[in-house]
């Protein structure tokens, strides 16, 4: 059988943070999924300004000595190199949306959702009115740009629209500590999301993996918070930076997150509800979620973070080895889901968008 030619799109177009995050997962996942009697593993390397790539691996050094080259020749160059599926592993809005279309536009499938549904799902205000009109209960916000006066009463959760990783994001307990955070926040995005806060009960994220046409729920993971030390989660709880500038995973351990027993009546409410999520917003192979769970039990959505860099200390990875599927099964069923649904599509003459999946909606009287 011919090897699968994989090639793994890493980096930023936006700056070096993104690029060396991106960096740090794809190489994980390099050295996670090597299969070198099935797959045959092809890198293209991105930088803030624009330059691509082709090293031979992630190293410092080989990066430093492979010659940048243009958007036009990169377009070139890998339409001649009978790729069979792309990898995308950028976080940047410009690598989860630009890059992946691009691919569209040169007909070569990718894992993971679709240019448009991660357009959606970065921009926290439109995802929440998505799962909101499929009856998903999400917190009463409003989203504010510069000069805008916020009119919700304190306790409230400030976001940047359209950042990750919890930067700029604060807890405005005071109506006078709204300055200070908004001008924190609007120094990562020009637009603002105010939430009302959510009493701490439990905070959790539930991944949905697609398998064979179905939805699957994933065990949950939970992360430790304290209602009065640690009410909502910050930059810290997830990355370090060290003085050199390399980026360290700081959730990963079972002190600050841990999967929750799969018999805890709380798995299966939040997994139907994520199924809807990942329905309503048009999602396909694999999806992700964040949910507040407050002190009565009832979940609340907070944000979606659709992507998987299926390195082993990717979230989705985690959460399947908790249900016994090892990290080379979860990037077989993921690899076969993109290839099937890429052929599908060919055949019926569209876009190898989200499938009709056989199960239905749940009635939106059933998710409070």
């Amino acid at each position: 059988m011919p090897l699968l030619r994989i090639l793994h799109l890493v980096g930023s177009a936006q700056n070096d943070f993104y690029c060396n995050l991106s960096r740090l997962y794809a190489q994980d996942c390099l050295n996670a999924t090597a299969e070198r009697s099935r797959y045959d593993f092809h890198i293209a390397y991105i930088t803030p300004d624009g330059q691509w790539r082709f090293p031979r691996s992630l190293n410092p050094e080989d990066i430093a000595i492979t010659k940048p080259i243009s958007l036009v020749e990169a377009i070139k160059f890998v339409t001649t190199q009978n790729i069979d599926l792309v990898l995308p592993q950028m976080f940047c809005i410009p690598g989860m949306t630009y890059y992946r279309a691009l691919f569209d536009l040169l007909k070569i499938p990718y894992v993971g959702n679709t240019a448009d549904v991660m357009a959606t799902a970065s921009h926290k205000a439109r995802t929440k009115a998505i799962v909101a009109a499929a009856g998903v209960k999400v917190p009463q916000g409003e989203l504010l740009r510069p000069g805008d006066v916020p009119t919700i009463t304190p306790p409230v959760v400030i976001k940047p629209v359209n950042s990750d990783n919890s930067l700029g994001v604060a807890l405005v307990k005071e109506a006078s500590e709204y300055e200070t955070a908004l001008k924190k926040a609007f120094e990562y995005a020009d637009e603002v999301i105010l939430e009302t806060f959510i009493e701490l009960g439990r905070e959790v994220r539930c991944g949905i993996l697609v398998k064979d046409g179905e939805l699957v729920g994933l065990p949950l993971e939970e992360y430790k918070l304290d209602p009065k030390e640690k009410p909502i989660r910050s930059y810290a709880d997830k990355l370090q930076q060290t003085d050199d500038g390399k980026l360290h995973l700081t959730a990963k351990d079972n002190i600050k997150a841990w999967i929750v027993d799969p018999s805890d009546p709380i798995t299966q409410r939040v997994q139907e509800i994520a199924k809807i999520c990942h329905q309503a917003l048009g999602c396909r192979h694999y999806s992700l979620f964040d949910f507040r769970i407050d002190p009565t039990g009832q979940p609340w959505f907070l944000e979606a973070g659709l992507y998987c860099s299926f390195a082993s200390k990717s979230v989705i990875s985690a959460m399947a080895k908790a249900m016994n599927i090892p990290l080379h099964e979860l990037f077989t069923t993921v690899i076969n889901e993109t290839l099937g649904s890429w052929e599908r599509s060919k055949e019926l003459g569209t876009r190898p968008t989200q499938v009709k999946y056989p199960q239905k909606l749940i009635a939106k009287d059933k998710l409070g």
